[in-house]
């Protein structure tokens, strides 16, 4: 009897290849596309139907499955979708940090809701088009995530909140793939997705507009943080739009000061942005929470890993000392830039993904 596998398809390309694969691998598959939002519900205007939750991506999905021979559906995740990863998002922006909803739709939507779908609809396992590598480490008793091993678009660092049950039911058909051979292989079967570009936006942003983004879910919260001041070297140098609207390391909107200024802190108690020069975004420690650890045990003494602080940076090498709380301190061999709270610290040893965590603070 085949193994039934439901896979997300997002309407792009990699999804799409992800579920040819399969089927060639002789899978039962289905196709999923979650609808996660509304336009209306988020603004902007609907400037993007092709990102995840519009129009055209569910059309180019439909387009695929009915290519490959395969069912298909829309399943409504909207609600939840709103209170795991939108409101998160929100808060933690009013709260003066920056987020990675990414991070969190993976775990909650992508291995959370899909995952519940899939077991209901009697599937083995769930598939993605992630470029990332899962297995099963027999020595340690553990399933692993490993980079995926074209390094241009390995997505590993997204998905370090996974738990073992979920990658024990988890596929990562491109994970052995570069993306060139993925164009390649749907042109080769006729995929409507073989061309389409990526989109590189968060998806329920299709504007890139944070700032227009929180006001539209919050239309008090102009008024309520507008006119706070900018402070260099503790003294006050102008004034902003209002802290949310601001990250670590941003440059634009902070006024003019006849050198390269940044945002280099943020100061929600007092509504407050903090600016330096380039060398005051250097920081060699952070303290992170919220842990996961994916391919090893929780770690109880201090290690020597590499850790990324963000999707595109370098993983470099560092110290972690675990702390009481399930918290811990990450000492860098060199200093990071622009370490941001909010943002995802992930460690690991060589392709190996250990786990990971939330940066609360960073000096």
């Amino acid at each position: 009897m085949k193994k039934k596998v439901v896979v997300g398809m997002s309407g792009g390309v990699d999804s799409s290849v992800a579920a040819a694969l399969l089927l060639e691998e002789g899978f039962e598959v289905i196709g999923i596309t979650m609808k996660t939002y509304d336009f209306e519900d988020v603004g902007g205007g609907p400037v993007n139907q092709t990102s995840c939750c519009g129009l055209g991506a569910m059309n180019d999905a439909r387009a695929v499955a009915v290519t490959l021979g395969i069912p298909h559906y829309v399943v409504d995740f909207r609600d939840s979708f709103e209170q795991k990863v939108i409101s998160n998002f929100v808060s933690e922006y009013l709260d003066g940090r920056t987020p990675n909803p990414c991070v969190v739709c993976n775990r909650d939507i992508k291995w959370g809701e899909l995952l519940k779908k899939a077991n209901a609809l009697g599937a083995d396992y769930i598939a993605t088009g992630h470029y990332a590598r899962s297995e099963f480490d027999p020595d340690r008793q553990r399933h692993t995530i490993l980079k995926g091993r074209y390094k241009l678009k390995d997505q590993s660092y997204a998905l370090w909140g996974l738990s073992q049950g979920a990658l024990a039911k988890t596929k990562f058909p491109l994970g052995d793939l570069e993306k060139p051979e993925v164009r390649a292989l749907a042109k080769s079967l006729g995929l409507r997705t073989a061309q389409k570009d990526e989109s590189f936006e968060i998806c329920f942003i299709a504007d890139n507009n944070y700032e227009r983004f929180l006001k539209y879910q919050d239309p008090a919260l102009e008024s309520a943080v507008d006119g706070g001041n900018i402070i260099w070297n503790g003294a006050v140098v102008g004034t902003h739009r209002g802290f949310p609207f601001y990250t670590i390391g941003q440059r634009r909107g902070i006024g003019a000061f006849g050198r390269k200024m940044y945002v280099t802190g943020i100061g929600k108690e007092r509504n407050e942005v903090y600016v330096g020069g380039a060398s005051d975004l250097e920081r060699s420690e952070l303290t992170a929470s919220q842990l996961n650890w994916v391919s090893i045990d929780p770690a109880l003494a201090p290690m020597d890993v590499t850790a990324k602080i963000r999707y595109n940076d370098v993983a470099t090498s560092a110290r972690i000392y675990p702390e009481e709380g399930d918290i811990v301190r990450v000492v860098f061999e060199q200093p990071k830039r622009a370490i941001t709270a909010g943002q995802s610290v992930v460690f690991y040893a060589n392709d190996l993904l250990l786990g990971g965590g939330i940066i609360d603070s960073s000096k």
